[in-house]
């Protein structure tokens, strides 16, 4: 901690910029170069206060505007830390959380919510392409890295495409990788958007009140039946959503 403070020995009094701004500018370049990893405690308030003589008034506002920008976590009564950088996801491909998760060096685990057959309402049968007496699967699952909730997966399956979908044990794996495993879809349909979450998904993935989501949904066709159909909600402070591919097959309109 004390290599840290000295971090702060270029902090000046004398300088036109604000203190709170430099302190806020110091803390920053620390993190994006890396010298200060995900995880890393920051120095107290208190240490900051006395190390610069300076008010709290000062320290507290650089901290607030770190954490408002997603560089810093304040825990009450720990402190603050480095925050995790955003996880990153696809758009055009599908990719298995647990296996993102573990290739960022991460640890994944999954708790199954709800794993049933059910009837569901006029607005998913339509998605799902199917009769209001048709029976589908239904899987509620959180996925977690090192223990911090990542992702809500509300999943629909066909039965009559996937019928021992309802037997798999999705604490042992996940539902993109077993089904991944069983067909290769022929065509996919995503769609994005921002949402404020209700309360139980607040409290699942364990957001602070007002924070945002990321709303991914996706249909997944093999031989012109939709086999699945999933809406993945994240944390906006904690994943992005994005996609890379090349330009010579599409034309700009």
């Amino acid at each position: 901690m004390s290599a840290m403070l000295d971090s702060f020995d270029d902090i000046s009094k004398s300088a036109p910029e604000p203190i709170y701004r430099q302190i806020k500018q110091l803390i920053e370049q620390r993190i994006t170069s890396g010298d200060w990893v995900a995880g890393q405690k920051l120095p107290s308030e208190n240490d900051l206060v006395a190390a610069l003589d300076v008010s709290r008034m000062t320290i507290n506002r650089a901290l607030r505007e770190l954490t408002q920008a997603g560089l810093i976590n304040r825990v009450h009564g720990l402190g603050s830390f480095v925050a995790e950088r955003p996880r990153h996801a696809s758009l055009i491909e599908l990719q298995d959380i647990a296996l993102e998760i573990e290739q960022g060096g991460g640890r994944h685990r999954s708790r199954v919510l709800s794993q049933e057959s059910v009837y569901a309402g006029r607005t998913v049968t339509e998605l799902m392409q199917v009769a209001d007496d048709v029976p589908l699967y239904r899987l509620r699952a959180v996925h977690y890295q090192d223990e911090l909730p990542l992702q809500l997966e509300s999943r629909y399956v066909n039965p009559q495409a996937m019928p021992d979908f309802i037997h798999q044990d999705f604490t042992r794996t996940t539902a993109t990788a077993y089904l991944l495993g069983q067909f290769k879809p022929d065509e996919m349909e995503h769609r994005v958007r921002a949402t404020l979450p209700d309360q139980q998904t607040r409290e699942l993935l364990e957001m602070k009140a007002g924070e945002p989501c990321l709303q991914l949904t996706r249909r997944t066709w093999k031989h012109d039946q939709v086999v699945t159909y999933v809406t993945l909600t994240y944390p906006g402070e904690r994943y992005e959503l994005g996609a890379r591919y090349a330009t010579d097959e599409y034309q700009l309109r």
